[in-house]
């Protein structure tokens, strides 16, 4: 197996977990890489360094080294090269790098003895009127007024049949692995992350009747930011990436072809993660 580190420096500063990582996968007979430009500090004898495309092409395994963060900084590149990924939570929470520092030694030996299974994990994709602009999103796509002064309009289509008209300071739509993230935090339901489905949540409504709405895998939502609108609205994906939207432009939201596979060593990781990180704070 060949296993390719993903370091944030941000979060392992001095690199360290970096290093205890790779010796402890050389150690089990793994080959590591790691990516060009960490600087001297992270070569060791353990791992060797190339530049990150050759690195993602030659690695079975893709390890991120931060939080929550650095794992979905990763996905677009995995998705891509169709490499798996595991995270070892640096971060706060950590639902999606679920390999905490002290699980580091048996959870990277059950890796290398390929005593795991793959998860997949649905994205969102999302495309500004008819293909403008494009982008993926394994936790959620955000709608929001660029200035945040004031509360837009927007109204929703399902496969072409009108749903609803939203005032709001946004809207959400999430992946069932990403209602856990903003989504709940506005009040919507946390999904199980292997069903087929997406939830579409407002931010602060203004209207108490407005529900989080739950769609099946198969549906195309429209979202037209409308011509009334007294700004534009950026659009988001992972809070990566954004493109603006004057009134009247509209987004497409709906679900990748291609899941991304999550490592994992429970059959639900989803849930224990929610247990142990969520609902003991």
């Amino acid at each position: 197996m060949t296993v390719l580190l993903y370091p944030n420096p941000l979060k392992d500063t001095d690199l360290s977990v970096t290093r205890r990582a790779a010796a402890l996968l050389a150690g089990y007979g793994v080959r590591v890489l790691l990516p060009d430009g960490l600087g001297p500090d992270a070569v060791c004898q353990e791992a060797q360094c190339l530049p990150l495309d050759q690195a993602l092409a030659q690695a079975d395994q893709v390890i991120t080294i931060g939080g929550d963060g650095t794992l979905l900084r990763a996905a677009a590149q995995c998705l891509e090269a169709g490499k798996p990924l595991l995270g070892i939570n640096l971060g706060r929470m950590g639902f999606l790098a679920t390999c905490e520092m002290d699980e580091m030694p048996s959870k990277l030996k059950r890796l290398a003895v390929g005593d795991y299974h793959l998860e997949p994990r649905s994205l969102l994709k999302v495309e500004k009127n008819g293909g403008e602009w494009t982008s993926a999103a394994l936790n959620d796509v955000v709608l929001f007024g660029k200035s945040r002064m004031h509360p837009m309009d927007y109204t929703v289509y399902c496969d072409g049949v009108f749903v609803c008209r939203y005032r709001s300071d946004g809207i959400i739509a999430a992946t069932p692995t990403g209602s856990t993230a903003y989504s709940l935090s506005a009040g919507g339901p946390i999904l199980d992350a292997s069903a087929s489905v997406f939830v579409l949540n407002a931010i602060c409504p203004h209207s108490p009747r407005q529900i989080p709405l739950v769609f099946s895998a198969s549906r195309r939502l429209t979202v037209v930011t409308e011509a009334s609108n007294r700004d534009n609205v950026l659009a988001s994906a992972d809070s990566r990436v954004s493109c603006e939207l004057e009134p009247g432009d509209k987004v497409d939201i709906f679900v990748a072809e291609t899941p991304l596979q999550l490592a994992t060593f429970d059959r639900a990781e989803q849930f224990r993660a929610i247990e142990t990180k969520l609902m003991r704070r």
